[in-house]
């Protein structure tokens, strides 16, 4: 390929390769003319570009910008404003458009950022590699539990707290559903509902709280929900001791101080102000 970058005329183009949360995965060139490479059709955007790529050896981050106009129906404002592109992974590379299988030189790999917006055009910041290098070396104390319900350090299988639903009505922020399984009021509270059709298909939305059949989101769906639309409920945890050990019988996987004493140890005698 650096044979392309040699004389008067180079034929070497930038290519970007999306792939959002949702398993969605989009490719684009700044070429004026689509490209198939690496299996992935790469439509033409002469508009999306990247700023200065800052690559250093030493420990501080690398810096990116990604611009671009909205132009294609692929990357539109109302997937920008609902999240569907927060967290996507993005890889930036270049190759030869004469030969797309000659292989390609990547300039940046990382995740979307924080996403800005404007009538026409659009604005992310790519997280990179180095990012990484400013979380805590090791966890803080806290009384409550550090881990996600149900990641690697709970050590609960999630698929034993989901749930498949139908919406049977709507009202702001609180949804009657159909279960296809009993769900005991309030174990639904600090989870999260996940819509699998409908205009809000592929999006999250946290729940406070469950009773019979109703489900109070913590904020109303962004998109209009219709009767007859398949959710999945996913179950979640307040990340208290008492929970953990009680309900899941996950005590010895909390991940949390709540015997340690706090800041405020002084004041537990009688007689304090």
């Amino acid at each position: 390929m650096d044979a392309g970058m040699e004389g008067a005329l180079t034929t070497i183009v930038y290519g970007w390769r999306l792939e959002r949360a949702d398993g969605v995965t989009l490719g684009f060139t700044s070429h004026d003319a689509d490209i198939l490479h690496d299996g992935i059709m790469l439509r033409s955007s002469p508009g999306l570009q990247p700023t200065t790529v800052i690559q250093s050896a030493g420990l501080d981050k690398d810096g990116l910008e990604v611009s671009g106009a909205l132009t294609s129906d692929s990357i539109c404002a109302d997937d920008l404003a609902v999240g569907r592109w927060d967290g996507a992974y993005l890889e930036i590379f270049l190759f030869d458009w004469t030969t797309p299988s000659s292989g390609k030189r990547v300039l940046a790999t990382g995740e979307l950022g924080q996403v800005s917006y404007t009538d026409d055009t659009f604005e992310a910041e790519l997280i990179g590699p180095q990012a990484q290098l400013d979380r805590a070396v090791a966890p803080q104390t806290s009384p409550s539990c550090r881990a996600h319900f149900c990641d690697a350090a709970c050590g609960l299988n999630r698929e034993r707290f989901r749930h498949l639903a139908e919406v049977s009505g709507v009202d702001d922020n609180r949804i009657s559903v159909t279960p296809r399984s009993l769900i005991p009021d309030g174990h639904l509270a600090y989870g999260e509902l996940r819509w699998l059709s409908g205009a809000n298909c592929g999006l999250t939305t946290r729940i406070a709280d469950n009773a019979d059949s109703d489900i109070l989101l913590l904020r109303a769906p962004l998109r209009s929900a219709d009767i007859g639309d398949m959710v999945e409920l996913t179950e979640g945890c307040d990340k208290l001791m008492s929970t953990c050990a009680a309900r899941f019988g996950n005590g010895i996987n909390f991940r949390g101080e709540p015997y340690l004493p706090g800041n405020d140890l002084l004041t537990r005698y009688p007689g304090a102000n």
